[in-house]
């Protein structure tokens, strides 16, 4: 709110007051000259010029008749002027959340049915070898019009300096027929594991790894000798650098 401001009013000088007194009563005082009578030619004169006036002067009142001629109104204030505030009932938007990934998470598995692939692989080629066991599997499925029932995985059941031995398991609720010598059918692992998200390549899994091993370390927990991937995103659709995959270490 604005401070109202104080303003000075002028007060005339009492002998100029005086003065205007003086005159005015003097002015009253004397008698104005007689005003000699009209002539027979001032008649049309005074009749068309003096009623002339006081004819025009009740035009101007009509002026104030008309708002919009005179002084416009006020505009009442905009509504942009106001504070903006959300409407009753309406929630204002909500910040995008942000969340982070699982790391380290204490979960508890449940052993699905899977059909499975044994194979093993060199760790220069390992992503390569896994991709392929995922197409044996899949083509096998497709073949027998049976669906998946859950993501694609991988259990490594043991690991050296040079390569591994893995599984590869799809889930299914339907048991295949006609598997080949390195299939069979069995179950995923479960009861308690811990939950970690790789996010990039199959290349950059070691810093994954590294990070779960400080983990385990620092929290003083002991581990399986197993772990497991699961693919949430198609290894066999996806770009190797968009994978998305949930790693889970099983406790002993």
């Amino acid at each position: 709110m604005d401070v109202a401001r104080c303003f000075r009013l002028a007060v005339a000088a009492p002998l100029a007051t005086a003065g205007i007194l003086i005159g005015v009563t003097g002015a009253l005082a004397q008698s104005p000259p007689a005003v000699p009578a009209p002539t027979a030619s001032e008649p049309t004169k005074s009749a068309a010029e003096e009623p002339a006036k006081p004819a025009a002067a009740p035009a101007k009142p009509a002026d104030p008749a008309n708002p919009a001629a005179a002084t416009p109104p006020t505009p009442p204030p905009a509504a942009a002027e106001a504070p903006v505030t959300p409407a009753p009932g309406t929630p204002a938007p909500a910040a995008p959340v942000q969340t982070a990934d699982p790391f380290g998470e204490e979960i508890t598995l449940a052993g699905k049915s899977v059909v499975v692939l044994k194979g093993s692989a060199n760790w220069d080629s390992a992503f390569e070898t896994l991709v392929e066991s995922f197409k044996t599997l899949t083509a096998l499925l497709d073949k027998q019009a049976i669906k998946p029932a859950g993501n694609v995985m991988i259990v490594y059941t043991s690991t050296d300096d040079t390569g591994f031995t893995f599984q590869a398991e799809i889930p299914v609720e339907q048991e295949p027929k006609d598997l080949a010598k390195n299939m069979s059918l069995g179950k995923s692992p479960d009861g308690k594991a811990l939950k970690f998200v790789h996010r990039g390549s199959y290349d950059n899994m070691d810093n994954t790894y590294e990070a779960i091993t400080n983990h385990l370390d620092d929290k003083k927990l002991e581990a399986k000798d197993t772990f497991v991937e699961e693919y949430i995103t198609d290894p066999l659709k996806t770009a190797e650098d968009k994978l998305v995959i949930n790693v889970y270490v099983p406790l002993k």
